[in-house]
């Protein structure tokens, strides 16, 4: 991953996460991590128009982003102790 101005940018999606979030998904396995970065991607496309989103412009698109990816990677994850496991 190259470092762009306090942000890390993937090579295999479209996207770019604050260093904050790298650091909280370092901690998934390497799957989980990919469809957390896919599901955030592509909420970032999808919710862009704030109209689209369920709380409409007062919804922050990077926030709503981040619940849309947990919320996949919890579909097929779950914290186990402080080890995130496949279901």
């Amino acid at each position: 991953m190259s470092e762009k101005k306090g942000k890390k940018e993937s090579r295999d999606e479209d996207i770019e996460l604050s260093e904050a979030t790298e650091k909280r998904i370092d901690s998934l396995p390497e799957h989980a991590q990919h469809i957390f970065k896919k599901a955030h991607s592509s909420a970032i496309k999808e919710y862009k128009d704030p109209d689209k989103r369920r709380g409409g412009a007062k919804d922050d698109l990077e926030e709503v982003a981040h619940k849309v990816a947990w919320a996949a990677v919890k579909k097929e994850y779950k914290k186990n102790g402080d080890k995130w496991v496949k279901k």
